[in-house]
């Protein structure tokens, strides 16, 4: 198999895990969206292999995977070269994983809380309508799970994260399912940014009137409690970017 395929003579290698070309996949991907290769061209799959102690058919898939995430592209004349942020397949869920490993961005904190007042409103409403008696359970169970964060005996970050992802199932439409990891990555950014800035975990009150809404099967009021739980983030990134401003 060329995931398991190593050359023993060229010298000890990274440690890459069991899997080679997953392990390359994971290395490089994250060299590339935290900007290792912007000041130097893309090693050759030669440089790659030598470099990390494997064969070169692990190398050529791992860039392979890499082209099909948009992260990569082979020109004529030019060889592989890193593809712009905009090429990326941000909808990935390692070039997300990979995001949150940069230097903080708050452009990139507010662009993912303007994706999700385009996507969570809508879901909540839908949920209003569609959710089932086990869809309302899981709800409740991440709020719960949240008020037991704020007591010390939950993680607030991933009772959080359980929360709106169950309402995203809760819509029953499988396309707003399917931006479950995009959520969750907005989430992590948005939570570690507003539990510094403001000291405090999740507005509880603001997530349980969501759910009293999705509960008692009120879209309009579901989408307009989802709406303003998700601008108050953006208001916060815009007033403490304010302050900044003025201070600068």
């Amino acid at each position: 198999m060329a995931s398991l395929a190593v050359s023993p003579n060229l010298g000890e290698r990274p440690a890459l895990g069991r899997n080679l070309t997953y392990g390359m996949l994971d290395r490089l991907g994250r060299a590339i969206v935290t900007g290792a290769y912007a000041e130097q061209g893309f090693p050759t799959e030669a440089d790659l292999a030598k470099e990390y102690g494997v064969s070169r058919s692990v190398t050529r898939e791992a860039v392979k995977m890499l082209t099909a995430k948009g992260l990569l592209s082979a020109r004529p004349r030019l060889g592989t070269v890193v593809q712009p942020s905009s090429s990326w397949n941000l909808f990935d869920t390692n070039v997300l994983r990979w995001l949150l490993e940069r230097t903080f961005s708050v452009e990139l904190l507010v662009q993912f809380n303007q994706l999700r007042v385009a996507i969570e409103p809508e879901a909540a409403a839908l949920a209003a309508r569609f959710a089932s008696p086990a869809d309302q359970r899981d709800i409740t169970a991440g709020l719960e799970r949240m008020k037991a964060a704020e007591r010390g005996f939950d993680d607030p970050l991933e009772a959080d994260i359980a929360y709106h992802i169950a309402i995203l199932h809760a819509s029953k439409n499988p396309f707003y399912g399917q931006f479950r990891d995009v959520v969750a990555t907005a989430l992590r950014k948005s939570i570690r940014f507003t539990n510094r800035v403001k000291g405090r975990t999740a507005n509880i009150a603001d997530h349980t009137a969501v759910a009293e809404a999705i509960r008692r099967g009120d879209p309009d009021g579901a989408r307009e409690a989802m709406r303003r739980l998700i601008q108050d983030v953006l208001d916060l990134i815009e007033h403490v970017e304010a302050e900044a401003a003025a201070e600068g």
